[in-house]
């Protein structure tokens, strides 16, 4: 996938891996809207993968490909073996985590901390590299504390790289370990977006991608005019409807283009993926939360949020209420928060 896009100079833009958002039932939706996004599991620390219920934490739908399962971790033995089941699930990557900045993750020695050993970082790659066929990729921050990000940076590029890494997606921005929230290193640290293009002019030959306060599809062109891939957040959960012009503009499309998804279309698939969910046990909410910004900029969305937020919930809910809920939308309304913002 990676080496091919170097070669082609194709592009690839991806949903990045977000604690308690990206599971199985977020990238089931985002695949009704983008066909051609990479899209990333959360994070799935590798003792659970090796030793937890793997069909609970590791399943996923055909439909989801390309899927990537990112797995955090700091032992090279370890991460080869959870490497080695996720890439048997069929995974189409294997991301290794030096970027989170929770306190649960430190207090594991990985993620954003492994920022401080890219030796370390280096044999865990070499060891997921030798357990699998599929790419194995890093992301990674700028640096941490008071690291110097040139200096930190550099060195954890060169260290994965030279371990076979296929590909490093770097989140432009420090994570302070010691004084900052998780939810406070998504926004305070400023961004540098400059230190990743120049990490690009050091490794012509190698993938680098961007992460980071990129809000639309008008700056992931302005990224892609220095680096191979762009990943999007927050941005693409809160107003997911931005992803259906995702594969126009990867097929060359224009990036000032509104995209409108077929939205009776996404809601037909996901009441059918929904019903069987609850069907099989599960609740409609599970889904649902997952859907609550598709309508943003469009009259009827508060509406439609309420609805979501109140009647999915119930012990007898089921794919109904979607189909109530998308009722109280206005197609030919006031659609401002699409893709094109």
């Amino acid at each position: 996938m990676y080496s091919r896009a170097l070669e082609s100079g194709k592009k690839i833009f991806a949903v990045a891996p977000m604690m308690d958002w990206t599971d199985k039932h977020c990238r089931y939706f985002h695949r009704q809207l983008t066909k051609k996004s990479l899209l990333y599991t959360e994070m799935v620390v590798a003792e659970a993968v090796i030793h937890g219920d793997r069909n609970r934490l590791l399943g996923f739908n055909e439909t989801e490909h390309p899927v990537a399962i990112q797995i955090g971790g700091s032992d090279p033995g370890k991460l080869g073996q959870a490497a080695e089941i996720g890439a048997g699930f069929g995974y189409d990557e294997v991301n290794l985590n030096v970027g989170c900045p929770s306190d649960r993750v430190q207090s594991g020695t990985f993620g954003a901390c492994l920022m401080r050993e890219p030796e370390l970082v280096g044999n865990c790659v070499a060891a997921m590299k030798d357990a699998v066929s599929v790419p194995v990729t890093v992301k990674c921050r700028i640096g941490v504390d008071e690291q110097d990000p040139e200096i930190a940076l550099s060195a954890i590029s060169e260290n994965v790289f030279g371990s076979g890494a296929d590909a490093i997606w770097v989140h432009a921005r420090i994570a302070w370990l010691d004084g900052l929230s998780p939810k406070e290193n998504r926004d305070v640290p400023p961004l540098d977006y400059e230190i990743v293009y120049r990490l690009k002019e050091k490794f012509p030959c190698r993938f680098i991608g961007i992460n980071g306060g990129v809000e639309s599809l008008n700056q992931a062109v302005e990224h892609l005019r220095y680096v191979d891939g762009v990943m999007l957040g927050r941005a693409a959960y809160r107003n997911p409807a931005l992803l259906a012009g995702v594969d126009a503009l990867l097929s060359g499309g224009s990036d000032r283009q509104i995209i409108v998804p077929e939205f009776e279309k996404v809601i037909e698939a996901m009441a059918e993926y929904a019903q069987e969910h609850v069907e099989g046990g599960g609740r409609l909410s599970q889904v649902t939360r997952h859907m609550t910004g598709l309508f943003s900029g469009t009259r009827g969305a508060r509406m439609y949020r309420q609805i979501l937020s109140t009647r999915t919930s119930r012990p007898d809910a089921n794919a109904n209420v979607l189909w109530d809920a998308f009722a109280c939308i206005d197609l030919n309304g006031n659609k401002e928060g699409l893709n094109a913002a």
